[in-house]
């Protein structure tokens, strides 16, 4: 365990401290409690995990003071370890069960700080008192939740079949961001317009390469034929983004062995970027209601056509459905951006190997898994295309989410969490 100590002496930059396994893993075990115990739906999931993993930050800075809080600095008591503040912190967010409900999840994160309260009562005492104050951050959905009514008319967004649902997460066009001034503070251009040979040409890229019937009937992960490869693809990033990204930067932070003061802040600025992107994705997407494909291939006339994300076998109410809000911007690649972008800023390179595990159920077929990659723009180009591929995007709508979601993660990496001087701690 770390006792409390008035200096620790650690370095500022994240890729260059090092210390042992056990030391870097408690925050890193905390951020997989977090993920697994936020269940809100979607995007939302990002706001819950921004606000433990800032506590955790906070909670951490309040002992170390090399980098500054988000929101809260406290005094911790004398004899407390980092492992036992870490633990407290997390659980202090996580213990709001609008947060984290009940369930296997919820249990094993009980137990987790219960045990780290028996090694160190007091450090997990403090712990949970940082992420209590933090609550008072938190982001409630209102109730009843905003509504979205679809205009009529070419280029406006409508539901979509089988299901017509309305638009989801209406609310995130208007939370407020973490970091940034406002949500529209980065909001993208206006899509091609409707008459431009751009339109054209990504209208009809997603026609022909993401419909069920571009790809084949039946995936066969033992085939050597390039269509296989290209609707795995498609497949595997069609799951939990925020689940994948998170195991992503944890086992980054794992692989180069972050202290826990490193690792607290490297979780915090990621989730903290995605959440602020899943703010200004939705606020592009309400202000622009831009129509999806599907809508836009049935108005020439083909209504055979169906993406293929209706070929994926979800659960129940997403069986068969393209995700009921506008095209424009993507949220996928948002986050995707966001997660990638700061990952860079951090770790000061974007030459990473690393590998993302599937986050789909397990009725989706995935025939690669773990997909490995020598760098962060890699896997995010590979976003781009696949949802193309699953026929719910046009590139435009890809590509300027994709830059969303980076501007969102230099402003957080410039504007929170920055390192403090030595004379200044």
């Amino acid at each position: 365990m770390n006792k409390v100590r008035g200096s620790l002496g650690l370095s500022f930059a994240i890729f260059f401290c090092a210390l042992t396994p056990a030391q870097a893993g408690v925050v890193e075990s905390w951020n997989a409690n977090i993920v697994a115990c936020v269940t809100r739906a979607g995007p939302t999931s990002t706001l819950d995990i921004a606000l433990a993993q800032a506590a955790v930050h906070d909670a951490v800075q309040s002992v170390e003071h090399r980098f500054r809080p988000y929101k809260i600095s406290a005094t911790p008591p004398a004899g407390a370890t980092l492992d036992g503040i870490v633990a407290g912190a997390a659980w202090g967010v996580l213990a709001d069960t609008r947060i984290c409900p009940a369930g296997t999840a919820r249990t094993n994160a009980f137990n987790a700080y219960t045990a780290a309260t028996v090694a160190d009562g007091v450090g997990t005492a403090f712990g949970f008192g940082v992420g209590q104050q933090m609550l008072a951050y938190y982001r409630v959905t209102p109730n009843p939740q905003p509504q979205y009514t679809p205009v009529p008319g070419d280029g406006e967004w409508q539901p979509t079949q089988p299901s017509q649902l309305p638009m989801a997460f209406v609310y995130l066009a208007t939370t407020e961001p973490y970091v940034l001034n406002r949500p529209s503070q980065f909001r993208p251009q206006p899509p091609p317009p409707l008459t431009s040979q751009r339109y054209a040409r990504e209208l009809e890229e997603v026609y022909l390469r993401g419909g069920i019937t571009s790809h084949p009937a039946v995936a066969d992960c033992f085939s050597s034929d390039p269509a296989q490869a290209t609707a795995d693809l498609a497949r595997f990033w069609s799951g939990n983004f925020v689940v994948q990204w998170n195991q992503v930067a944890r086992d980054l932070s794992i692989g180069r062995g972050l202290s826990i003061g490193d690792a607290a802040r490297l979780l915090a600025l990621v989730n903290l970027a995605a959440a602020d992107s899943a703010i200004a994705i939705w606020d592009s997407k309400l202000f622009y209601h831009f129509w999806r494909p599907e809508t836009a291939i049935w108005n020439e006339g083909d209504t055979a056509w169906a993406p293929y994300i209706r070929w994926i076998t979800l659960p129940a109410p997403a069986i068969s459905q393209t995700p009921p809000y506008p095209d424009y911007v993507s949220g996928a690649n948002g986050l995707t951006g966001a997660y990638t972008g700061m990952l860079r800023l951090a770790l000061g390179t974007d030459k990473v190997s690393f590998g993302i595990v599937k986050a789909t159920p397990p009725t989706v077929p995935i025939c690669t898994s773990p997909r490995n990659y020598t760098s962060l723009s890699s896997a995010a180009s590979e976003v781009v295309d696949a949802r193309i591929l699953l026929g719910i995007h046009f590139r435009s709508a890809d590509e300027e989410a994709r830059r969303l979601g980076e501007r969102v993660a230099h402003w957080t990496f410039q504007k929170s969490l920055d390192p403090v001087p030595p004379g200044k701690r």
